[in-house]
């Protein structure tokens, strides 16, 4: 299990920083020409991403293509809906992954999700 962040995509921007090894701003190409621009950090227990588009909420598989970036295969992360009442919205079309870092998230059993291939 490694959070990891591609320096290779980094980017300053003044009220951030330059960031460190697992923090900072990236600007992600993926697939098909689109662009994502993905804030990373962790601490307080969490490992953490904030990824946004300016045109559009990115889609599942642009999520999976930043989830696939910053962890390994193996690694569940979750998206959260919290209560109506904790919504914290600074960005319009932002979604977040996270992953706690001292625990290991429950899931449900498979055949609860669909029937295994």
């Amino acid at each position: 299990m490694t959070f990891k962040c591609p320096d290779k995509y980094r980017v300053v921007i003044p009220q951030f920083g330059p960031g460190d090894a697992t923090n900072g701003v990236f600007r992600v190409p993926l697939k098909h020409n689109q662009i994502v621009m993905v804030q990373a950090s962790n601490g307080m227990g969490w490992e953490h991403v904030s990824v946004s588009r300016r045109d559009r909420t990115p889609t599942w598989d642009e999520m999976c293509q930043v989830k696939a970036l910053f962890w390994d295969d193996e690694d569940c992360v979750v998206q959260y809906h919290p209560p109506k009442s904790e919504y914290i919205n600074n960005h319009p079309h932002c979604l977040h992954l996270w992953r706690p870092m001292e625990v290991i998230l429950p899931r449900p059993p498979k055949i609860m999700v669909g029937v295994p291939a």
